[in-house]
């Protein structure tokens, strides 16, 4: 078996210097238009209760181009513009779903520069990517094979603060449905990344601190540095080149973290993490923010959905850390400085494989019982999880797979 999904492949490019400054000014009139038509849409609303769609933000940049202040519009592609309102009519949807804060402003220095072209404003022949508005095909470089028959539906230019080009291919591509019969609890951490419930514990390799004598270097750098000036432009290049290293490490060793645990298990099971809340601890946030535990159940979550796995989310409340895995009793609080605690079973836990072996089965009990993903916060904090409800003893005798 197989399934058929949207995926985005990414590579490198080196724009000549006409290229490089069409896109540039490409990233400039689409911020602009962005942020001129959040600017009608919001005073539309604040002044006469009106709301305007996609639609009446389109015959708005029609008008916009026919001005004489604004007829530079035209020197662009009129498909990346037109991206842009569509990315504005999804922010508002987020928004109205409570899914989402209230759009904002795109910042010239700060947002991400990017832009967005469909079928008809590109050309994909023979393996050439050539966008609208260029005569020449782009210099990228195919690190990786495209899938077979591949004919890109959306195109995506990006340059990041470091300077470095980027495109993105999004096509269809034919995932094979492999079985596996695998079943894993994670437990996150700091000291190890990953704990298994396996009893594997997987290295954190702290990409940031392996940098952070040249990251702070690089900082006192850019501070003395005239605001302005050309050298402190080169210095924040050199600034942003070294995140960009501790960013692409990091991303790169996720990925492989995740593939394997997607290909070997059929099952997987994690904790529910307010990392926004965490990283308000001063002495854990850069090492929280390091981890990146936020993008590795994103990249669970898309890969599990790629290969038919199940992918289950036990609350945050539950406690897995002082319930006993053995006889299911609920102990006292550990401080964070207790790596061992021994439960009047008798039973000597390791914090973290205890607490991945009692994920695992409360993510057994949301899939074999039906119990709920997330618990009620009283049951949780009296120590009845969602593992518990049926049985006290659940968890007991929990096998090491």
């Amino acid at each position: 078996m197989s399934r058929t999904v949207k995926r985005a492949f990414k590579y490198r490019f080196y724009p000549t210097g006409a290229q490089a400054a069409q896109l540039s000014r490409t990233f400039g009139c689409v911020r602009l238009v962005y942020n001129m038509a959040l600017q009608a849409r919001t005073e539309a609303w604040t002044q006469r209760r009106e709301r305007i769609n996609y639609n009446a933000t389109s015959a708005l940049l029609t008008a916009w181009k026919k001005t004489d202040d604004l007829a530079f519009l035209n020197e662009v592609s009129a498909v990346p513009l037109q991206q842009a309102l569509r990315h504005l009519q999804t922010a508002y949807t987020n928004f109205w779903a409570k899914r989402a804060k209230y759009p904002t402003f795109k910042s010239k220095k700060r947002s991400r520069r990017s832009a967005e072209y469909t079928t008809s404003a590109f050309r994909w022949r023979d393996g050439a990517l050539t966008l609208a508005k260029m005569t020449e095909p782009l210099d990228v470089v195919w690190s990786r094979p495209l899938p077979d028959d591949a004919s890109p539906s959306t195109v995506t230019v990006s340059c990041d603060a470091a300077g470095r080009w980027f495109v993105s291919l999004l096509c269809d591509d034919v995932i094979a449905q492999t079985p596996a019969a695998g079943r894993v609890g994670i437990d996150a951490g700091i000291d190890s990344l990953l704990t298994l419930s396996t009893g594997e514990k997987i290295t954190n390799p702290r990409h940031e601190r392996t940098d952070r004598q040249r990251l702070a270097r690089a900082q006192r750098n850019l501070a003395r540095k005239q605001k302005g000036s050309a050298n402190r432009a080169k210095a924040r290049v050199n600034l942003a080149r070294i995140h960009a290293r501790i960013a692409d490490r990091r991303r790169d060793h996720l990925h492989k973290l995740t593939t394997r645990l997607v290909r070997e298990n059929q099952a997987i099971v994690i904790e529910d993490l307010a990392v926004a809340n965490m990283v308000k601890n001063r002495r854990l946030a850069r090492a929280i923010s390091d981890a990146a535990w936020r993008q590795l159940r994103t990249m669970l979550e898309y890969k599990a959905a790629w290969h038919g796995r199940d992918l289950v989310v036990v609350d945050r409340w539950f406690p897995s850390t002082r319930l006993c895995s053995a006889c299911g009793a609920l102990g006292d609080k550990v401080a964070l400085d207790v790596r061992e605690w021994t439960c009047r079973c008798g039973a000597v836990h390791d914090r973290d494989v205890n607490a991945a072996r009692n994920i695992l089965a409360a993510g057994l009990a949301v899939t074999a019982c039906g119990d709920g993903v997330r618990p009620q916060r009283e049951s949780s904090r009296t120590g009845q999880s969602s593992a518990k409800q049926e049985n006290p003893r659940a968890t007991k005798g929990i096998p090491v797979l």
